[in-house]
């Protein structure tokens, strides 16, 4: 064998060892008296927190669990819904926003609009939405001056957004409320 291998395995070992012996043979944070000494329920909070997952879970089999996907989020998906005629440039679940592609009604006019939604959070209010609406007026092919669009489209789509998704919710409290109920045991 090559000396330059040996001492590439060599380093990798010193390396590894020393990364390993970093922590001191403790855990950070891992202390015994804060965490339940039950590990199903360690494992439910884990799940619950997002720190984790089931293999279980990978292949299909899943528990009676819940489960939170874009589609059960309403403000996300009455979002959708009401630019669903707009072609999407990016959609983000997890960093919480949705930016379409420029969008013209008329192909022979020079004027588009794009829109951005951001979610800051994921009740249905007031605040939870900032939407930018951009204007892009071409002259020519290459000669386009984009400016934010300020005026009543912003408060249109919001408005209708959060109706939608209160419709959404309420129709979900609803499904929920029948499902409740037909699981009762009499």
């Amino acid at each position: 064998m090559n000396p330059i291998k040996y001492l590439k395995i060599i380093f990798f070992l010193f390396l590894c060892s020393f990364f390993l012996n970093s922590c001191g043979g403790k855990f950070p944070g891992a202390d015994a008296r804060k965490y339940d000494p039950d590990p199903k329920k360690r494992v439910a909070k884990n799940l619950s927190e997002g720190r984790g997952f089931r293999l279980s879970e990978g292949f299909g089999k899943s528990g009676n669990g819940v489960f939170e996907f874009a589609s059960s989020n309403e403000l996300w998906r009455a979002s959708l819904d009401i630019i669903d005629f707009m072609p999407l440039a990016s959609v983000n679940y997890s960093g919480g926003i949705i930016i379409t592609d420029w969008y013209s009604t008329d192909q022979a006019s020079n004027e588009s609009i794009k829109i951005s939604i951001r979610f800051l959070t994921n009740e249905i209010r007031s605040d939870a939405l900032n939407i930018k609406v951009f204007n892009k007026k071409c002259l020519a092919q290459f000669n386009c001056i984009i400016s934010e669009k300020n005026g009543n489209l912003i408060t249109e789509l919001k408005e209708k957004i959060l109706k939608t998704a209160a419709l959404y919710k309420a129709e979900k409290k609803k499904k929920n409320s029948k499902a409740y109920k037909g699981n009762q045991k009499y």
